[in-house]
């Protein structure tokens, strides 16, 4: 059960390095559906950085630590690195980095920041009682 903490824990931080791989390859290097191909990319853009947030969530629930403050913190994290991979778009080339983009990044984050404080914090879903069961679990094992 151990190893399942561990991979809770480096999920973020895997996940880190992925973001960076691929902002570093040219815009067209994974996929192209031509038209759709770019309401695809640009529609990520909403739920990569939230997935973040959403895999920080999980590292500080396997010890039992996400509390309002923490939750913000990995929140804002999560917005702040979106920040910097578009300075690392920047420059790459055939990359770009607009403000638009990391606007998308940060409603990613806010949406599931808002669901969690929602669910967890104020407990009115079966999302909350959920995490709440699975914090219990994992931090005792």
């Amino acid at each position: 059960m151990r190893v399942i903490k561990v991979i809770i824990k480096a999920l973020p931080f895997a996940y880190m390095v992925f973001i960076w791989v691929l902002s570093s390859l040219p815009h067209n290097a994974v996929v192209e559906f031509s038209v759709a191909d770019s309401l695809i990319k640009e529609s990520l853009h909403l739920v990569e950085f939230a997935i973040l947030y959403l895999f920080f969530v999980g590292y500080l629930l396997v010890d039992g630590k996400l509390t309002k403050k923490s939750n913000l913190i990995v929140a804002l994290s999560s917005m702040l690195y979106g920040v910097v991979d578009e300075i690392h778009q920047y420059f790459v080339p055939y990359r770009s980095a607009t403000l638009i983009d990391i606007i998308k990044d940060f409603t990613g984050v806010m949406v599931c920041y808002w669901i969690v404080v929602q669910s967890y914090f104020l407990q009115k879903s079966k999302l909350g009682n959920f995490m709440l069961k699975a914090e219990r679990y994992l931090s005792n094992v």
